[in-house]
C-alpha cells in the first residue's frame, strides 16, 4: 500500500513538473516576442500577397487567383510564424503568440572552452550536459517579480586604484547612493570565471520563485536532483572542483544552490541548471535572457553556467557588480552567498552529509576591513587570473561592492579587496 502511494505521489511530481516545463517554454515565447522586434503576421501576410501579385504581372501581365485547393490556410495553422531550423513556419498556437506574430531571431550561440579555479578549490564547467526527460522537473507556477535594474555610476569624486592594489580590473561601488567609488578598467571586458555562478543562483531562484522572507519554508528547497554520470564526467574531464556528489545520489536543490557557491561545485551548478531547464544549454538561455532584463546584454555574454572559459563568455567587473548587487536583494540567495559554512543533507551515498565552506568569507573575516563582508564569490581561470565578487557593510550598515579581476593568487586577491574596504568604508 505504501508503495502505491509512493508511486502515485511520483507520477503526481512528474506531471507537475511537466505542467511546469510546458509554462516555462510558454512563458519563454513571450518573453522573445514582447522583447524583440517582430512583422506582424498580417502585414508579413499583406507583404507576400504583394510580392506575388507583383511577380505575376511581371511574368505573365495579368494577374490570376491562385489555386489553393489541398493547400493548409494560414488561419488553420493559427496564423503566427514561429522560427524552426532557421526558417519561418506558420505554425504558432494562438495561446502562445501573445497576439503578436513575428519572426523569432537567431538564438546565440554556446562556446566550449576549459577552465580551472584554486580559490577554496573552485572549479569551473562547460556546456552540454543534460538530463532524461523523465528527470526533468520544472518551474514554479506563479510568476516571479522582474528585477529592479540597476545601476552606479561615475561622478566628479570616482578615482583610480592606489598602486599597492595589483588587480587589472576592479570597481568599488556606494550601493545605497548608486555610484562609483574607484575604478580601474571597470567596464572593460574580462573572463568572470566563477563569478559567473553568481548568476547562476539569481537564475535559478527567479525561475523557482524563490525568494521573499518566508525561502526557507518553500516546498521547492527540499525536491530532489539525481546526478548524473554526464554530470560527473564532464566535470572530471575539465578539471572543475566539485561538491564530491556520487553518480546516483539524489540531492536536494537546497544542496545544490549552496553547492555552486560555497565551494563552487560544478557538480551542484550542472544540476541546479538541469533541475531548471532541463538542460545545462537551456539553462544558459535562461542566464542571458536574465542579462537582457538587467541591461547588461550588451557587454556581458555567457556560453555556461559556472565560468568555464570560451571567448563568448565574458563580462565586465561593473557588470558583475550590477549581478551581485541584485542576486543579494533576493533574500534567499543572499543567505547562499553569505553562509560560511553548510553542511548538505544526509543521503544514501554520505549518511552525514557533506560539510562545504567558503574559505573568502572565512578568511576575510579576520581582515580589518571597516566593516564586515558579508557575500562573497571568487573565480579563476588563466585569461581572468583570481577575481572575486564581494558585499560589505561598514559600522553603520551602509553597503559597499568591490569586484576585482586579473590578481597574481588567491591571495593578493582577498588582499585587494581588504585594501579597498580600509580605504572606502567608515571606520566609525
Amino acid at each position: 500500500m505504501n508503495d502505491e502511494r509512493m508511486n502515485e505521489s511520483e507520477e503526481e511530481r512528474r506531471l507537475r513538473r511537466r505542467r511546469r516545463l510546458e509554462e516555462m517554454k510558454r512563458e519563454k515565447r513571450r518573453a522573445e516576442l514582447m522583447q524583440r522586434k517582430v512583422i506582424p503576421a498580417a502585414a508579413l501576410a499583406i507583404l507576400i500577397v504583394a510580392v506575388v501579385g507583383i511577380s505575376a504581372l511581371i511574368m505573365g501581365g495579368r494577374r490570376e487567383k491562385p489555386d489553393n485547393s489541398g493547400e493548409q490556410s494560414m488561419a488553420s495553422v493559427g496564423g503566427y510564424p514561429e522560427r524552426d531550423e532557421g526558417y519561418i513556419m506558420l505554425t504558432m498556437p494562438p495561446e502562445e503568440s501573445d497576439d503578436e506574430g513575428g519572426t523569432a531571431l537567431p538564438e546565440e550561440p554556446n562556446g566550449e572552452g576549459a577552465d580551472e579555479e584554486i580559490m577554496s578549490s573552485e572549479g569551473s564547467d562547460k556546456e552540454g550536459v543534460g538530463t532524461p526527460a523523465s528527470q526533468t522537473p520544472g518551474i514554479a507556477g506563479t510568476e516571479t517579480p522582474q528585477p529592479k535594474v540597476y545601476t552606479a555610476v561615475s561622478t566628479s569624486a570616482t578615482t583610480g586604484f592606489a598602486e599597492e592594489v595589483i588587480s587589472e580590473y576592479g570597481v568599488v561601488i556606494d550601493v545605497e547612493n548608486g555610484t562609483i567609488l574607484a575604478q580601474r578598467n571597470a567596464k572593460t571586458t574580462m573572463s568572470p570565471a566563477s563569478m559567473t555562478k553568481v548568476l547562476t543562483v539569481l537564475t535559478a531562484a527567479d525561475a523557482l520563485g524563490i525568494g521573499g522572507a518566508d525561502w526557507a519554508s518553500n516546498p521547492v528547497l527540499d525536491e530532489t536532483f539525481e546526478i548524473t554520470i554526464n554530470i560527473t564526467d564532464y566535470s572530471f574531464v575539465n578539471g572543475c572542483s566539485n561538491v564530491g556528489f556520487d553518480v546516483g545520489e539524489k540531492v536536494t536543490v537546497r544542496d545544490l544552490f549552496y553547492g555552486t557557491i560555497l565551494p563552487s561545485g560544478a557538480d551542484a551548478a550542472l544540476g541546479l541548471a538541469c533541475y531548471v531547464a532541463g538542460s545545462h544549454e537551456a539553462f544558459v538561455e535562461l542566464m542571458n535572457r536574465k542579462l537582457e532584463e538587467l541591461g547588461l546584454s550588451d557587454s556581458t555574454h555567457f556560453t555556461n553556467c559556472v565560468g568555464l572559459y570560451d571567448e563568448n563568455h565574458y563580462s565586465t567587473v561593473y557588470d558583475i557588480a550590477v549581478i551581485l548587487k541584485t542576486a543579494a536583494d533576493n533574500p534567499f540567495c543572499r543567505a547562499v552567498l553569505s553562509a560560511h559554512k553548510y553542511n548538505t543533507g544526509a543521503t544514501e551515498q554520505h549518511p552525514e552529509g557533506l560539510l562545504i565552506s567558503n574559505w573568502f568569507l572565512r578568511r576575510i573575516e579576520d581582515k580589518d576591513t571597516h566593516g564586515e563582508v558579508i557575500c562573497g564569490k571568487t573565480g579563476y581561470v588563466v585569461q581572468s587570473k583570481n577575481c572575486a565578487a564581494s558585499l560589505a557593510a561598514d559600522v553603520h550598515g551602509k553597503e559597499y561592492i568591490c569586484v576585482t579581476a586579473g590578481s597574481s593568487g588567491s591571495g593578493p586577491c582577498l588582499n585587494d579587496h581588504v585594501k579597498l574596504y580600509q580605504t572606502w568604508l567608515a571606520a566609525e
